[in-house]
């Protein structure tokens, strides 16, 4: 009896290693998800890949993700990281991922990254692959359709509010900024028309884009704007009137941009701020504590810092012998010193109550020539206009974007409409 045990020991390990080598080895079960990566969060597509060939991996960035964060999610080999990011760095700063931003890797049998993409706006993702031993990185441009939508309203409080889409109001706030005072400077019964780039991706809307031509009716003062690439221009054009003449001016018409303020608050309704004109100095705007402040043209920051009553004070030096003021900061934004370039639109400071104040407001001033000028009335010069060879070409696009503009109709609440492709 014992020697047959003995004897068919051996037969049992044979038979077993023929059976385990014959058969591909000993089966899984068919639920391997705890078996793959006990305790790790393993996507549907790395869990039904099989084990040779090139497997994705997809995803979105969450809250306090890194790169790293996000190879160690996967189970990816960390020492890939930094050759990555390297080879991504002129094309794209990997350490700027923004919450949501969807991103995949290719997964070669052996667990190596062989490409990795990365969508960093709405218009271009990054893709870096593997070349020999390193990454190679490059930027893609994410293809639109592009249709054109028409939008028109009257304004009852304020133009988010009237426009169903904020972004399309931000933007046509923009477009007029040298001439309206959209924190201040809206009446009750203003209109608007505006005729924008509406971008579609597999057949549903993905965004809306450029404002190709508008109208803004405020307190009774027409402004017309049209986009046009002149031959000589760089870029994808800019905003000219019916003249001809450029929208842009040397200072905006405001330091308080609607875009702005809109950006700290909700899109329900909106209180506009309230300003005080004081004859031949200046305007003081009441805001919210910590509204960002913004130069309303190019310059240099000649004084930055406390200064008596004004509290947190800047002051700027503007080509033309302009310099523009502005007091009772909360607080000046950083590396904004005296010398330091700046350039329109960018934020100095944030709203505050220092110094002599009664509540949070900005002291707003500008000087021409050393004599206060009244920043309300003033008018400043405006850029480059249509070169002159290229007149014909835009009185003919005016032409027609003024024939759409003429089929919106204000009527009493807001209208849309997207045309078919």
């Amino acid at each position: 009896m014992k020697t047959m045990i003995i004897k068919s020991i051996p037969f049992l390990s044979a038979a077993f290693l023929l059976t385990f080598f014959i058969g591909g080895g000993l089966q899984k079960p068919e639920n391997s998800m705890h078996a793959m990566g006990q305790g790790k969060a393993v996507s549907v597509a790395e869990a039904s890949a099989p084990e040779t060939g090139t497997r994705t991996i997809k995803g979105a960035v969450r809250s306090g993700d890194t790169l790293s964060v996000i190879f160690e999610a996967h189970g990816l080999d960390p020492m890939e990281v930094n050759p990555l990011v390297a080879a991504a760095r002129k094309t794209y700063d990997l350490a700027r991922l923004s919450v949501g931003n969807p991103y995949s890797f290719d997964i070669s049998g052996k667990g190596s990254v062989e490409a990795f993409t990365y969508q960093y706006d709405e218009e271009n993702l990054l893709k870096v692959s593997r070349k020999g031993d390193g990454f190679v990185a490059e930027e893609i441009s994410m293809p639109y359709e592009r249709r054109t939508a028409h939008f028109g309203g009257v304004i009852r409080d304020n133009l988010i509010s009237c426009v169903e889409n904020p972004a399309v109001a931000l933007t046509l706030s923009d477009v007029f900024a040298w001439d309206i005072d959209f924190a201040t400077g809206l009446r009750e019964g203003d209109t608007f028309k505006a005729v924008v780039e509406a971008l579609y991706r597999d057949g549903k809307l993905a965004r809306y884009g450029k404002i190709l031509a508008a109208e803004f009716v405020n307190d009774g003062h027409k402004f017309r704007a049209y986009r046009f690439t002149p031959r000589s221009g760089e870029g994808n054009g800019s905003h000219y009137g019916q003249d001809g003449k450029s929208v842009r001016r040397a200072f905006l018409k405001a330091p308080l941009t609607y875009r702005r303020i809109s950006s700290g608050y909700s899109y329900g309704r909106y209180h506009p701020i309230l300003k005080t004109v004081r004859p031949h100095l200046g305007v003081d705007y009441a805001a919210r504590a910590g509204t960002p402040v913004s130069t309303v043209g190019d310059g240099t920051v000649t004084f930055a810092g406390w200064k008596g009553v004004n509290g947190n004070l800047v002051i700027i030096k503007h080509g033309g012998s302009y310099t523009t003021s502005y007091g009772h900061l909360k607080k000046i934004a950083r590396g904004v010193r005296k010398g330091r370039k700046v350039s329109q639109g960018e934020v100095i400071g944030w709203v505050g109550s220092t110094g002599r104040a009664t509540g949070p407001h900005l002291d707003y001033r500008v000087k021409q020539g050393g004599r206060f000028v009244n920043p309300v009335t003033l008018v400043m010069p405006r850029e480059k206009s249509v070169p002159r060879d290229d007149m014909a070409a835009f009185m003919s696009l005016k032409e027609s974007m003024d024939m759409r503009l003429a089929s919106i109709i204000t009527g009493a609440s807001f209208v849309a409409r997207v045309e078919s492709p």
